[in-house]
Order: structure tokens, then C-alpha cells, then sequence
């Protein structure tokens, strides 16, 4: 359960900033680390209770103070960021390491835009750079297209040229083909596993499908992608790495960022390659209605809590 309370202001320490947050997203994940559910988050973050009491990983906001040993930002600098190891994200205030991925805001976006974007376009790119190394004219096929993830896989497949094939709900049809999507797939009406085509990349970025049942539709050397690790993908990533050409994989992408990511993803926003998907904004006093409707799976794009 999320309780709305006061807390003491935090103090940065001499290599942490003191950030005034204006806007922060409330995610799938942030429901998986209140949950813990799957139950290996509970060897990360907390075996009976969360070790951090704070939620929250994506922020925007303003820097208001700064410890001495801190010089890459100044006081009023305009900045958003992720802390994936502490989070603390949906408060009025945070402070964070000054090495952890923290930029400059770019100024042709709103703070709700910024940390929108910053949500599902850092995960999208590390599966889709990083692990699939998507190239040029490949096809991949991502699954929950209209998703927190999958509003920025779309924006990102294409600008690294693949052939994009969208899956979503049929409401969500013209949201994704309008993020350059080259075909769509209604989910309510075919089912991509038997439609007779065949992927390079299969990302699945609800974990709505599995490895056994998108095997089929993959290339002879072609990927799966998931960004929920359950036991099972676990097990499949092991036995693919050493069998067979088909891989299953998964990785925890919120602790593999760094400022160059982020770098990379404020000059994508600010050459207008990515553009934010916001699905509703709630006041951080709602945040525990945020949660119940990120839960509920039908959002597009994000929810963001403004302060």
C-alpha cells in the first residue's frame, strides 16, 4: 500500500544534488518494486519489506542545492534523470548521486514530457541498441506498441531503420502507426504468433507472451526480448545461450544507464526523433490512484505525477 505522508526534506551529501522534483512517472515497475512481484525483486530491493520507502525512478525538476564536491550543475539548473538504486522519484524533493544519470533537461520539452520520455525510451534503448543490436531493414515485432516501453521501441526501431510491426488494442491502432509504425496488429482480432510471418526481433514489452509461444514466428537466427525477469525467462535465456539459434533474453535495464544514455536521449527529443506519449498526469497526492491505474494495463504512452 502507498500512504501520503510528510518527510523530513533531505540533505544532500557532498557528492549528491538536492533536486526540486516537478514531474515524475509512475510505471509498471514501480508496481513490481511495491509488490514485489515477481518475487526476485525481493533480493534486490527488500526479502519482507521495501528497503527504500520512497517510490518512484524517473524524475524532472531543478537543481536547489548541491554538496561541495559537486561541479557539473549549478543551482536553478533545469534536469531530469533515473535513480534506479534508491528511487525516491514521487516526492517533492530527492537528492541523488551527481554520478548517476542526471542531464540537462532539453528545453523543447516540458518537464512532464521530459520524464515521460525518459521512462520507457532509456529501456527500449538498451534491448533494442544494446541487446538486439537492431540494424537496418531488419523486422521486429513489438509487442504492447502502445505501452510506457513501447511508445519509444516504435520511435526508436525506426530510427534505426528496422521494418516495424506494432501490436496493440484496436483504440490504440492510429496511436501507433502515427509513432511511424510500418504495419499494426490488433491483438483482439489475430493472433501474430499464427499470422505465417516471421521477425528478427520479437519484443515483448508487457511479457504478455512467451519465448515457447513467439519461437515460431522468429527468423532462424532471430531474438526474443522481455523486461519482466521471471524464473522462466531466466531459465530460457541459460538453455538458448548454449542451444540453438533462436535466443530468448532479458536484462535489467534501469541498472545498466549512464549519462551517455541519457545524453543520447536528450539529443533524440531535442531533433524531434522522440516524442512523448502522456496518457493522464495526477497531482502527487494522487499517487496511489496513478498506481491503481497503471495496474489496470489499459494506459497509452505514461502517466506522470506533477508536483
Amino acid at each position: 500500500m502507498l500512504q501520503f505522508q510528510d518527510a523530513a526534506k533531505p540533505t544532500p551529501k557532498d557528492d549528491e544534488v538536492l533536486i526540486k522534483v516537478h514531474a515524475a512517472s509512475v510505471t509498471p515497475s514501480d508496481c513490481a518494486f511495491r509488490k514485489a512481484d515477481p518475487f526476485i525483486i525481493r533480493l534486490m530491493y527488500g526479502l519482507t519489506r521495501p528497503k527504500f520507502l520512497i517510490p518512484g525512478v524517473e524524475f524532472a525538476g531543478q537543481i536547489e542545492a548541491m554538496g561541495k564536491n559537486v561541479t557539473q550543475f549549478k543551482q536553478g539548473d533545469p534536469v531530469y534523470g533515473i535513480s534506479p538504486d534508491h528511487f525516491g522519484a514521487q516526492a517533492e524533493y530527492m537528492c541523488l548521486s551527481a554520478t548517476k544519470p542526471c542531464a540537462i533537461k532539453p528545453a523543447n520539452a516540458s518537464y512532464a514530457e521530459t520524464v515521460a520520455i525518459c521512462d520507457g525510451a532509456l529501456t527500449a534503448l538498451i534491448f533494442l541498441r544494446d541487446v538486439a543490436k537492431l540494424q537496418h531493414g531488419q523486422k521486429i515485432l513489438i509487442n504492447g506498441a502502445s505501452g510506457a516501453v513501447g511508445v519509444y521501441a516504435v520511435q526508436l526501431a525506426k530510427y534505426y531503420g528496422a521494418h516495424v510491426t506494432g501490436v496493440c488494442s484496436t483504440s490504440n491502432l492510429s496511436l501507433v502507426i502515427s509513432l511511424g509504425a510500418d504495419e499494426v496488429i490488433d491483438y483482439t482480432q489475430t493472433d501474430f504468433t499464427k499470422n505465417g510471418q516471421a521477425y528478427d526481433v520479437i519484443f515483448d514489452t508487457v511479457s504478455k507472451r512467451s519465448f515457447s509461444q513467439c519461437k515460431g514466428s522468429l527468423t532462424a537466427n532471430g531474438m526474443y526480448l522481455s523486461t519482466v525477469p521471471t524464473l522462466t525467462i531466466l531459465l530460457q535465456m541459460l538453455w538458448t545461450a548454449n542451444f540453438g539459434s533462436k535466443k530468448a533474453k532479458f536484462v535489467a535495464s534501469g541498472l545498466m544507464q549512464n549519462k551517455d544514455n541519457l545524453n543520447f536521449i536528450t539529443h533524440l527529443i531535442e531533433t524531434g526523433v522522440l516524442k512523448a506519449v502522456i496518457d493522464r498526469h495526477y497531482p502527487l497526492a494522487q499517487v496511489a490512484e496513478a498506481h491503481r491505474y497503471v495496474e489496470t494495463g489499459r494506459k497509452k504512452g505514461n502517466v506522470v505525477i506533477t508536483i
